[in-house]
């Protein structure tokens, strides 16, 4: 392998600094892949690189992948929960790599909700 110059470590910095800005100011969309041992199992690996790779598609700077633990609906996985600003979190559940697509594209790119996948609407609380 070559060696790096410091002009390789410079773009990289540059790159990451990019994709990292996003934590430092308000997303647009914040998509939690829910990756406990079931979500896995069910495929939320494959939901997750999707997820990553319409983001890096759309060159969308102002989403915000991340993960958690099983939500406990474990015969919904793979399970996503998506929250756009000033909007209730919606949670979409079996999802496939083409469904995730459709999601993105619906909800996050048009800002409309796509109901056909949803669960749910809105946060959850006890009484």
């Amino acid at each position: 392998m070559e060696k790096l110059k410091i002009s390789d470590l410079k773009k990289l910095r540059e790159e990451t600094k990019k994709k990292m800005s996003v934590r430092k100011k308000a997303a647009k969309a914040t998509v939690t892949v829910h990756m406990g041992t079931c979500g896995i199992a069910a495929g939320a690996r494959e939901i997750m690189t999707a997820l990553m790779d319409e983001v890096e598609k759309n060159d969308m700077h102002d989403v915000i992948i991340k993960n958690s633990g099983c939500a406990g609906l474990c015969s919904h996985e793979p399970m996503i929960t998506v929250e756009m600003t000033g909007k209730p979190p919606v949670k979409y559940i079996k999802l496939t790599k083409e469904k995730t697509g459709e999601i993105f594209k619906i909800l996050i790119i048009d800002g409309k909700i796509l109901k056909d996948y949803a669960l749910a609407l809105g946060h959850e609380s006890t009484i």
